[in-house]
């Protein structure tokens, strides 16, 4: 008896009749024709080891939730983990606009697909603009590591040099994304990389060593504000200045929800600006909760040299008619193709859409309010937790995060973490195996979703762990 041939219920392409009609309008008769070009070496011999299909709906949606259950989660734990990735509030009309069908499904695309998202998008730009004190603002990329990554390479176009001074004090995962657009191995024309050290007492930019390091080969000079350990640079303008002395464009991330307390870079001379939307609208997700952006003055030069999307507003040929238009699209991948000065998709579009929405519910007002809670909150469980016997806080300033040194203890961050977890709490992110010169220090994050009674509650669980 012949075996019959499996057909997936959720996938029609197994049905024979379909895959022959498919086969016939490409032209193959074997679908090992579709593989020819790879070689023979190249491909998996035999069968995967995979478990039989589920056919049923309800058995596999069971299966899915058990699966998804194991996971440990920040609905179940109380968290204080950040580092890049942040947990804030995202009101439930983000969620509502985001998810409607005109967002969600209709692509980049062009007039035939819109539906109201060219306006949107341009309403994004216009608000972020106004936050970060600029004119231009792109269609973002994956995350801010790959924004970072890319705004130095276009300081490089713009200046024709290939140096970049970089602070000891950035993400180590954002300085990955960094030295891996800059290296010539993924990208021609290299940037090299030089840190410029930081300081000790504030865990900023070390001024002197980066005045040591400035010379004409620099193309630009990279810091953060608010930096990786929470610390706000109370320096900004003169490092600005400093790498204008030497023809060095001014690079700096930022973190948006930070903009109601802290002045826009621009206004302390930043000529290009990246960061990521993650903390104005955006959910903590498995991979795809980031988005970076890149910002700068609405001038040629900038324009030209920015390989992400730009879209603007302009008036069409029937007076007082405006539409929505890409500005220089053929800079771009999407027509320059693999001329393009940098590779770029639109992975991360949806979420200009929630960004929008976010601003535009705060406002000027919330954006502050928002921003001082967040302020209020990490200052108290920074004093708090300084307070703990043999716990030591580094550095003066801080917004939402700060760096807690736990060398008098006698615990590891790691046998700390692992004591609170069985609390039901995430601990700070363990920064030893990063930054060896902090000791055993761990990196706290504290956003406007921890009460009075959370910060209490890790506070007290830290003396009980640490006793």
């Amino acid at each position: 008896m012949n075996k019959k041939t499996f057909v997936h219920p959720y996938i029609p392409n197994s049905a024979p009749e379909v895959k022959a009609a498919m086969m016939e309008a490409v032209g193959i008769s074997d679908l090992e024709d579709l593989y020819s070009e790879i070689p023979e070496h190249l491909r998996f011999q035999g069968e995967l080891d995979l478990p039989e299909p589920m056919m049923a709906e309800y058995e596999l949606r069971r299966h899915l939730e058990e699966t998804l259950a194991k996971n440990v989660t920040c609905k179940d734990h109380l968290s204080f983990l950040g580092g890049g990735c942040w947990q804030h509030y995202v009101p439930a009309v983000v969620d509502e606009i985001v998810n409607r069908a005109e967002f969600v499904t209709a692509y980049c695309g062009g007039t035939y697909a819109d539906l109201g998202k060219f306006q949107a998008r341009f309403e994004f730009y216009s608000m972020l603009a106004e936050m970060l004190d600029v004119d231009a603002v792109s269609e973002p990329i994956y995350d801010w590591g790959a924004a970072a990554g890319m705004s130095i390479r276009m300081a490089s176009r713009l200046t024709g040099r290939n140096e970049v001074l970089i602070p000891e004090n950035v993400s180590p995962e954002r300085m990955a994304q960094i030295r891996t657009l800059c290296q010539p191995e993924i990208m021609p024309n290299s940037i090299k990389i030089t840190l410029a050290g930081i300081d000790k007492a504030t865990g900023g930019v070390d001024i002197e060593k980066l005045k040591n390091k400035l010379s004409e080969n620099v193309a630009a000079v990279y810091f953060e504000v608010p930096g990786f350990f929470g610390n706000v640079e109370k320096n900004a303008r003169e490092i600005s200045l400093l790498a204008k002395s030497v023809g060095a464009q001014s690079v700096v991330g930022v973190d948006p929800v930070s903009l109601g307390v802290i002045a826009p870079p621009a206004s302390y001379g930043a000529d290009i600006i990246c960061g990521d939307l993650q903390s104005i609208g955006m959910h903590m997700l498995c991979g795809g909760g980031q988005s970076g952006f890149i910002a700068f003055r609405d001038e040629a030069p900038y324009l030209a040299e920015c390989p992400l999307a730009i879209y603007t507003i302009a008036e069409t040929a029937v007076p007082g008619q405006y539409a929505y238009a890409e500005v220089l699209p053929e800079r771009t991948s999407y027509e320059a193709r693999d001329k393009a000065k940098d590779w770029v998709g639109t992975a991360s579009g949806l979420w200009t859409i929630g960004a929008a929405v976010y601003m535009a519910l705060m406002g000027p007002q919330g954006m502050r309010e928002i921003g001082e809670t967040i302020l209020y909150n990490s200052n108290y469980a920074k004093q708090l937790i300084g307070e703990i016997k043999g716990v030591k806080v580094l550095f003066d300033t801080s917004f939402k995060e700060f760096v807690a040194n736990f060398d008098d203890t006698g615990k590891t961050v790691a046998e700390i973490n692992k004591a609170l977890e069985g609390k039901k709490i995430f601990g700070g992110l363990d920064l030893s195996a990063d930054f060896p010169s902090l000791g055993n220090s761990a990196l706290f994050c504290v956003t406007e979703i921890h009460t009075k009674q959370d910060i209490d509650k890790l506070a007290a669980a830290l003396k009980e762990v640490l006793k």
